[in-house]
């Protein structure tokens, strides 16, 4: 009778906390936190927005004592479904969905060498406010133009396109979760004196009011230090870093939403003096590959950054990605959540009149697409035409004349290979249309009006001694495809494999095994992307999160786990 009546008060409690503004139930409205990215969603009984810590703290309470579920969301841009409800739902419970949008707070300590990030905060005010310092966050291309969270990347063992700074990975986090007893606890893994009160503690934390001088107890890592030794062993049969890696497991740091993040402390990184950027385009895929081992295996200095597309994919961006790439280069990445926000708007009100397609956005911004001309310089164009496979390498400081004494060596615009030292502007350009290639496919899905059943995206980590990177597939899966797209993070081996699927192929056999050939070379998935409701936890990730959440309340079922109260 308590629970019940828990339950029924919960949306009650919840407005008396958050204010009736920042509580949406109705569906409409809940639809932007309730649908991913790319994966579709479930349902929820209520979406909360908390203004400050401890109203957060106080909303996680409230759901903690109705007996609900708790799936904590910040940007929402996860592509494997990994922050939205499951679409078969759960056992009954309600479903509230707190989003963190609104606690966007960063600290800077010691001078800017470190960070405290709230759960809210993005990669691109991060970025932003360390540039007067001279120094940079963990990722500052990719997933920062689309305004993905500090915390999520930490959440999700997010890899990043730079090289030398490995998976987002942090072991200083402040973060509340349930005991085995169902009762509600805050852990202060800082390094910050904040108090013993929950509340105080985050009043503090948010306002702060605290010491900013060197971690207080045992020192820990606050980034990944060892990633530049790891992918240096490229004869090594294990890839470089993957989601499941039982050495990144460490508290907020793969968690998953398992936990409820308050805040995270990360290292920052000094800001590299000179760039630049080499363009190489080849008919053997055996070039890139004696070139990635010649980088790792022999230079002095790491490049910055090495992103690998197949020629079909950049094809698809430029036809299908065309709008966006223009949208990040003119109007800037600060604007990218409002443009996303007003797309959207725009489906639900074709939606609630009923008129238009399934993606009336979509269609409208692939015509204004179609108007804008290429997104690549005419040397590029012609690269594209000429070779089937393309890397765009960004190098810093000294490793500058490494890379151009290496590929002096190489032959230059000739019938099997092709590079080019970029301008400014051309590399500006390639890394951009590199970072749109993962909508591409998703509005080229969305687009062909009965051409593409589903899209499959695999992300996949390949051991450090893999040659044979290009896939081959038999065809008998090949001819199920109508498209597919390749582009990776390539010195780190980390490939995203985004597949077209026919109408009528059945999708989940097909990616099965597709990821049976994945297994069979030894790679590991996901590799940077989450598990989501996509993929299966391996039983040492489904083990971690059991032990951050025994009674399997916050965010259950991803992995394809249980999701019932108690892992039942």
């Amino acid at each position: 009778m308590h629970l019940n009546s828990d339950r029924a008060d919960l949306p009650g409690k919840l407005v008396r906390i958050v204010g009736r503004r920042n509580l949406l139930t109705d569906e409409a409205h809940m639809r932007p936190y309730t649908q991913g990215y790319r994966y579709p969603g479930g349902g929820a009984s209520a979406v909360a927005l908390p203004g400050t810590l401890v109203e957060l703290w106080r909303c996680l309470q409230a759901v903690v004592e109705a007996k609900g579920i708790v799936i904590m969301q910040a940007a929402n841009t996860g592509l494997t479904g990994g922050s939205t409800p499951h679409v078969a739902g759960y056992d009954g419970r309600p479903v509230v969905i707190i989003g963190t949008r609104r606690l966007s707070g960063i600290h800077l300590l010691e001078g800017g060498r470190q960070i405290v990030a709230l759960p809210g905060a993005t990669l691109y005010d991060l970025e932003e406010l360390l540039k007067p310092l001279g120094r940079e966050p963990h990722s500052v291309i990719g997933s920062s133009c689309i305004g993905a969270s500090v915390i999520g990347g930490i959440c999700n063992s997010s890899g990043g396109a730079l090289l030398r700074r490995g998976p987002a990975y942090t072991e200083y986090a402040l973060y509340a979760r349930l005991r085995e007893d169902g009762q509600l606890c805050l852990v202060n893994d800082l390094g910050l004196e904040l108090g013993d009160d929950a509340e105080e503690m985050l009043g503090r934390l948010e306002s702060g009011r605290f010491d900013d001088g060197p971690p207080a107890g045992n020192i820990r890592a606050a980034s990944d230090t060892d990633y530049d030794r790891r992918v240096r062993k490229i004869d090594d049969p294990s890839p470089a870093r993957y989601n499941a890696d039982p050495g990144r497991l460490h508290g907020a740091s793969g968690s998953a939403g398992r936990i409820a993040i308050f805040a995270v402390r990360l290292d920052t990184f000094r800001k590299d003096d000179r760039n630049r950027t080499f363009y190489i385009a080849t008919n053997d895929a055996a070039v890139f590959t004696s070139l990635r081992r010649a980088a790792l295996g022999t230079f002095s200095h790491l490049p910055v950054s090495a992103e690998y597309l197949s020629r079909e994919t950049i094809l698809m961006s430029e036809r299908y990605g065309r709008d966006s790439f223009f949208a990040i280069k003119y109007l800037g990445t600060r604007r990218l959540p409002r443009l996303f926000a007003l797309k959207r708007a725009l489906d639900r009100a074709a939606r609630w009149i009923g008129i238009g397609s399934d993606a009336p956005s979509d269609r409208l911004l692939q015509r204004l697409g179609n108007l804008l001309p290429s997104p690549l310089s005419p040397p590029l164009r012609r690269y594209r035409d000429r070779y089937e496979h393309h890397l765009v390498i960004r190098v810093a400081d000294d490793g500058i004349g490494e890379m151009r004494a290496y590929l002096e060596g190489v032959e230059r615009d000739g019938d099997t290979t092709g590079w080019r030292e970029c301008t400014d502007a051309e590399a500006e350009r390639a890394f951009l249309l590199r970072f749109v290639a993962a909508g591409a496919a998703i509005r080229h899905a969305s687009l062909e009006d009965g051409g593409v059943g589903r899209l499959v995206a695999l992300d996949v980590a390949l051991p450090r001694n893999c040659a044979d990177w290009v896939e081959q597939l038999p065809d008998d899966i090949s001819s199920q495809l109508v498209a597919r797209a390749t582009y990776a993070h390539f010195f780190c081996h980390v490939f995203h494999r985004d597949y077209l699927v026919r109408p009528g192929c059945d999708v989940e056999i097909l990616k099965q095994r597709l990821l049976d050939r994945l297994a069979e070379q030894g790679a590991e998935y996901p590799a940077e992307h989450n598990v989501g409701h996509h993929y299966v936890a391996r039983p040492e990730l489904a083990s971690f999160y059991r032990t951050l959440d025994p009674c399997n309340s916050f965010n259950p079922g991803i992995g394809k786990t249980s999701r019932k109260a108690g892992w039942a």
